[in-house]
Formats: structure tokens, C-alpha cells, sequence
């Protein structure tokens, strides 16, 4: 029997509703000053995440079963996530092990980085107008963490067989939790390789990457919530741009000749345009937000790279 002194007796009394509970929550969210950036950007779709899986419901939920009447025992589960998001700071997808990205929902714990590039957009247009004509038969993920990237590719192009590759052990495992989630697992290689160190000489048509571009200064002054995530997720253990461009350098020796390089280095775009002003890179403008996503094409980073080499 819950204290007659303890704030939370007069919530559980006051508050009935699923409604109730998600504004009491963002409430609180706004008012312990937290962060997101993890699948919401607001308190309020952020308690509504909290809230749904507290009560085993589906985050599509028609707004109409928003005004049900809560049991005394699922209005004291929807607080627990409440204050548990408030006292720890984790990214609410860290709490209900749930993520979404490109319209699929993924597994994910604190081994990986929550699944939320801007690349997601792409996949979900058939990275168009940037293909063309081209259907990609091979394509490659570096740095896939979750796998989220390579899951999606593999949805959206079910005739491509896609290889994921990553450092970190711990990151392939929950790709491979999710590579089983989503039944891909006959068209998903899973590869541990540091970039294209591990990876056996092969040529694909399209190479997606949202490898660490973050420096280590950067990470240390981030928001608690996204000092849950990785670290190496974030900076791969390298300084400014040295991921970025063993990728870019790599490349034309995965690439097919006609091949599509989609990389994305977020802020550090201007740090990559400024050492290499005559990179053959087009940043793509996104509707859904985002920035610091190029396109490359094959024959002209091939070009390029040589170029580099022939300049010393």
C-alpha cells in the first residue's frame, strides 16, 4: 500500500487515463531538463513511447483508445518508466529495447548506437533520383552497429544480397538479433571488419555508410543521454576525419564501375569540403531534416582518389 505522504498516491489517484500519463509525463520530462535525439525529438512523443510499451500497446495506437481508463497496476507501471527515464537519463529506446527507423522496428541495447541516420529517407525513396536506372544486385554497410542500415537496404531491395560489416563484436550481435527479427538472415552477411580491413575483395553497386565522424572532444560534451551510447559508435576510437577517409580512399576498389558511394558525416562536412575542396561528393538536401550526407559516384571518386595519389 503506497504511503499516504507519497506524491505519487495523488498522481495514481488523479491521473486515469493514457493521455493523462503521457502529458503528466512530458511534464516531467520538460521539467527535469532531458534530452532527445533518439527516435523523438519532443517530451511528448517521448512519454508516449515510455507509456505505450508500459502497457504492452503498439506506438500506432488510434488517438481514440488514448482516453482508456488505466488499471491501479498500469498507472503505476507507466510512472516507474516515467521517473526510470528521469533518474538514469537513457535513451527511452535503451528502456523498451525498441527503435525504428525507415519504418521497421529494431532491437537495440546499449552495445550499439540507437538507429537514427537521416540516410533512412533514402532507403525509403530507393535512394532516387541517385540510382537512376541502376538496381543494385550488391550492396555493402559499413560500420553497421544494430544493422538497421543493411535490414532496411535488404527490405527495400529483396533481390540484393547485402553485407554488413562492423568492429565490434558486440555490435554484430544485435545485428544479428535483428538480421533473425526481420527473416533476412539468407540475403544478410554479417562481417567483422574495420572498415574494409577483414572484408574480402568484392564489387558492389551501392555502399552505404554512416561510419563514427564525431571527434572525441565532441562525444565528452554531449548530453548524458548520449553519453549511454558507444563511444566508438560515435569516434571509432580515431581523430577527425581518418574513418572518413579510409572509406573514401577504399572505395573505388568495392565499387563496380557505375557504382553509388552514400556516406554520411554529419557536421563534419564542412571539415571534408575544406581539406578536399575538389571532392566529387553532391551533399544531399533532405526533407526530413538532417545534413552532411553525400553521393559519390564511382567513376568520378575513382578519378579523384588517383588524382590524391598522384599529388603525393
Amino acid at each position: 500500500m503506497a504511503d499516504a505522504t507519497d506524491p505519487m498516491d495523488d498522481v495514481t489517484t488523479s491521473l486515469t487515463r493514457i493521455v493523462d500519463y503521457i502529458r503528466w509525463g512530458a511534464s516531467r520530462f520538460v521539467a527535469a531538463d532531458l534530452s532527445y535525439g533518439h527516435g523523438s525529438d519532443n517530451a511528448i512523443d517521448e512519454a508516449a513511447h515510455l507509456v505505450l510499451d508500459s502497457l504492452g500497446l503498439d506506438h500506432h495506437l488510434p488517438d481514440a483508445y488514448l482516453a482508456s481508463q488505466l488499471t491501479h497496476a498500469e498507472r503505476g507501471a507507466a510512472i516507474a518508466i516515467i521517473q526510470r527515464r528521469i533518474d538514469t537519463r537513457l535513451p527511452a529506446p535503451y528502456i523498451t529495447g525498441k527503435a525504428w527507423f525507415a519504418g521497421l522496428e529494431f532491437f537495440v541495447d546499449e552495445r550499439v548506437i540507437v538507429p537514427r541516420s537521416p540516410i533512412a529517407e533514402l532507403i525509403e525513396a530507393g535512394f532516387q533520383p541517385w540510382l537512376g536506372h541502376r538496381e543494385p544486385l550488391a550492396i555493402l554497410d559499413l560500420c553497421t552497429g544494430g544493422g538497421a542500415i543493411a535490414i532496411a537496404c535488404a527490405e527495400a531491395f529483396p533481390d540484393a544480397r547485402v553485407v554488413a560489416t562492423d568492429a565490434s563484436d558486440d555490435a554484430l550481435a544485435v545485428a544479428e538479433i535483428n538480421r533473425d527479427k526481420h527473416d533476412v538472415g539468407p540475403q544478410l552477411e554479417l562481417v567483422k571488419a574495420d572498415i574494409y580491413d577483414g572484408l574480402a575483395q568484392q564489387r558492389f553497386d551501392l555502399i552505404v555508410t554512416n561510419p563514427p565522424y564525431v571527434t572525441k572532444d565532441e562525444y565528452s560534451g554531449l548530453d548524458p543521454e548520449f553519453q549511454h551510447e558507444p563511444g566508438f559508435a560515435f569516434h571509432g576510437d580515431a581523430d577527425d576525419l581518418d574513418l572518413v577517409e579510409k572509406i573514401l580512399f577504399g572505395a573505388p576498389h568495392y565499387l563496380a564501375e557505375d557504382g553509388l558511394l552514400i556516406i554520411e558525416v554529419g557536421a563534419s562536412a564542412y571539415l571534408l569540403e575544406e581539406k578536399y575542396p575538389d571532392l566529387p561528393v553532391t551533399w544531399i538536401e533532405l526533407e526530413r531534416g538532417g545534413m552532411g550526407i553525400g553521393a559519390l559516384e564511382a567513376e568520378d571518386l575513382a578519378a579523384w582518389v588517383a588524382t590524391q595519389h598522384e599529388a603525393g
